[in-house]
């Protein structure tokens, strides 16, 4: 490892993982699900942008000016690289937080975002980047901040320091990351499976090791290997925003907004006896054993009248983004799964079945006859947005630029579907951002491209394409041997793909 990492873990690239909570246009239905005013987006920044498929997307997606920086070379490169395919603008660097916040050629923000950084960098880089947001972050911009966070992590703690410590000590150089990790796995379940009283004392802690067995090796290399880990308390992050004069807002993981279905009764009430507003986020991290945070925070917060919230939250535009026949009526929450209520759900599915953009104004005309409230309206849309079922749509003006530099971003994506699944998510004018769309969905549309017409058509050109790899399909964790059963297995998923996913992506402008 170089120095210049500061040791934070360059020797293996992050995952090319997409991020909607990053996505600006998310902003205004969390603040108004929270009763504040929302700020118009113009100016935007990354810190710590990984491989940049986040920022490439919202920069392509919409008319925000973008800038970003991530210190590892290999990842900026790649992130430049897609910014340049698809034209969207966006400023890109390599450097240090130190050296990008010292920039004198930067705007001030509307927004500033960090995923998945402020947990695993160091006290001196944490203090760069308050100083970066009390001299850059507007007056009304908002800072989305996601972070480790106690009481959840308070039983794993132990055993994430255990494997950091293995590898350190015993991992070789020469040997590689990756190798040093399976190393330190195998160790520590060794150390688990002879029951000690660590184990005893934190039982669920073998549970979720046995979840990390299976992840992404370089999704686990940057989550529990780098040098600097701190797990924080929201107290302590309200004292390190303090400085830069930042306010707690909302959190951005829509489904927080709900009660209902991440406290009891008697939690609420408990949590309704603090005058504290801070002090009953602390409350509800207890409440839910909160392991990761997701959170608004904004520099100048505004209270909104009723009757203008009203009107602003009447006037939001959604859309579905899953196929009717999909969408379960269940909700995961804090206290599990949950039912959604039939009689109050399905008129609205129904309605949003097309495809097309309405705002809650427009739903509340059009159900009228099946008795749905305007607060019935807006928990609704809260709940199905955090779901990942509908979709807030961003002004046609701004999605009609958007489309071209769109176009060009998704072509580059399906074009490396050929070779590999690290792409998930193509870029929608409509909403901004990203949408999950799979391998083979990618190269169906690629074939789309190309000239083919027919779900059969689509299917056997992408088994044409894995034939040229030595790949095949695997189902059930086990892979299809002949040719007809991988071909068989291709034209049921093109099948559904025409008839599920082609038209929410004709719906979305991603084709």
């Amino acid at each position: 490892m170089s120095h210049w990492a500061e040791g934070y873990l360059t020797d293996i690239g992050y995952t090319y993982g997409y991020y909607t909570e990053l996505n600006p246009v998310r902003i205004r239905l969390a603040f108004l699900a929270a009763g504040l005013n929302p700020p118009e987006i113009g100016t935007a920044c990354e810190l710590g942008f990984g491989q940049g498929m986040s920022i490439n997307m919202h920069a392509a997606a919409s008319v925000v000016d973008w800038h970003g920086t991530d210190f590892n070379p290999s990842q900026a490169s790649f992130a430049k690289h897609l910014a340049t395919i698809s034209g969207n603008g966006a400023k890109l660097y390599d450097q240090s937080f130190q050296e990008f916040c010292s920039r004198t050629d930067l705007p001030d923000f509307d927004y500033i975002g960090l995923h998945g950084i402020w947990s695993w960098i160091s006290d001196q880089n944490r203090t760069i980047i308050v100083d970066f947001l009390r001299r850059k972050l507007k007056i009304g911009g908002v800072l989305y901040i996601s972070y480790n966070t106690l009481p959840g992590w308070s039983s794993f703690a132990p055993l994430r320091h255990l494997m950091s410590e293995h590898a350190s000590v015993f991992g070789a150089s020469g040997r590689g990351v990756l190798k040093n990790i399976s190393s330190a796995l195998d160790f520590t379940g060794k150390l688990l499976d002879a029951k000690p009283g660590y184990l005893r004392a934190t039982p669920l802690a073998a549970e979720r090791f046995s979840t990390i067995k299976t992840q992404n090796k370089s999704y686990l290399a940057h989550e529990y290997f780098n040098k600097d880990w701190m797990p924080m308390y929201f107290s302590a992050m309200a004292d390190w925003l303090a400085p830069a004069k930042l306010s707690y807002a909302c959190s951005t993981h829509l489904v927080d907004h709900v009660d209902g279905v991440n406290l009891t009764p008697e939690q609420s009430q408990l949590m309704a006896t603090s005058p504290d507003p801070m002090f009953r986020e602390t409350i509800r991290d207890f409440m839910v054993n909160q392991q990761f945070r997701r959170d608004y925070w904004v520099k100048g917060p505004q209270k909104l009248p009723g009757l203008e919230l009203s009107e602003m939250l009447g006037e939001m535009r959604f859309i579905l983004v899953q196929h009717r026949s999909d969408i379960a009526l269940k909700v995961i929450g804090a206290l599990g799964e949950a039912s959604m209520t039939e009689s109050v759900y399905e008129p609205v599915l129904d309605l949003m079945a097309d495809h097309k953009p309405r705002s809650l104004f427009e739903m509340e005309a059009e159900l009228k006859s099946a008795g749905t409230t305007p607060a019935q309206l807006r928990e609704i849309a809260i709940i199905l947005t955090g779901g990942g079922q509908l979709a807030l749509v961003q002004d046609d003006q701004a999605a009609s630029k958007a489309r071209k530099v769109t176009d060009s971003l998704n072509q580059y994506v399906m074009s490396r579907a050929r070779g590999g699944h690290d792409f998930t998510h193509l870029a929608s004018p409509v909403i901004g951002g990203g949408v999950p769309v799979n391998r083979f969905q990618q190269l169906f549309l690629q074939s789309m491209r190309d000239g083919r017409k027919k779900p059969a058509e689509w299917a056997e050109a992408t088994w044409q394409n894995l034939v040229q790899q030595g790949q095949k399909i695997l189902k059930d964790g086990k892979a299809l041997e002949s040719n007809d059963d991988n071909i068989a297995e291709l034209n049921e998923q093109a099948v559904s793909f025409q008839n599920k996913n082609l038209p929410v992506l004709k719906a979305l402008q991603i084709i």
